[in-house]
């Protein structure tokens, strides 16, 4: 899943990116209002974490042009405003949740996940299957077999990846695209590594084979003939 993060301040900024990404999602950071906005209505997410304090335009109005273009993705204010004024003001706008700084990441990590459960009800499972594997999204699980396998966060990432285009053709540059976020290098055998370590976790040892290698094209996830 990709969530922008509208944060100017430089610490606060990183900080947030590299949580959520080792969280596993894929994260991009925009440090002023009108990028934020720019990249919230011409882009695709799942989620934006948006301060209110920004360069440019305000995270007020960002909200407010994202909710008037008629897009409701999910909106998590994130402010060191506290008063109540504000946290109306802020959901009044459209906003789906509001939180103060300072804050603990748990809280935030469950207020982002809670938000995705919420949005996704009505348009996907909270549980991927594909022959004997099942991937819960939400509480970022993966069994086969009903035996638990332990993924890293770019792992289940690919995984999700696969489950969401089960018996689509991903090639190399799409997967750099949408689980490492940068730009293929055929040079690099980083993704080749990644979907070799993937398959010895998820498929070795199991019936059937999952991952498949289509020669000259990239991988797909299906149950072979």
């Amino acid at each position: 899943m990709k969530i922008l993060v509208v944060e100017d301040e430089p610490k606060s900024g990183n900080y947030l990116q590299q949580g959520l990404t080792e969280a596993g999602f894929v994260v991009d950071l925009a440090k002023n209002g009108i990028d934020g906005l720019h990249w919230a209505t011409t882009q695709s997410y799942d989620l934006v974490v948006l301060d209110v304090q920004l360069p440019g335009i305000d995270g007020w109005q960002v909200l407010q042009e994202i909710r008037e273009q008629g897009n409701d993705i999910p909106v998590l204010f994130l402010t060191a405003k506290d008063r109540v004024d504000d946290r109306v003001k802020g959901l009044e706008l459209g906003a789906d949740d509001y939180l103060i700084k300072p804050f603990a990441f748990s809280e935030l990590l469950a207020r982002i996940r809670a938000l995705l459960r919420r949005g996704n009800k009505a348009k996907e499972p909270d549980i991927l299957r594909i022959a004997n594997l099942e991937l819960d999204i939400i509480r970022r699980r993966v069994f086969r077999e009903e035996k638990k396998i332990d993924l890293t966060a770019k792992e289940f990432a690919l995984l999700e990846l696969f489950m969401r285009r089960q018996g689509e053709v991903l090639p190399r540059s799409l997967i750099a695209s949408l689980v490492w976020d940068m730009n293929f290098d055929s040079d690099t055998n980083v993704i080749d590594v990644a979907v070799r370590r993937l398959r010895a976790k998820v498929d070795d040892g199991f019936e059937p084979r999952l991952i498949n290698t289509v020669r000259g094209m990239g991988y797909v996830l299906e149950v072979s003939s």
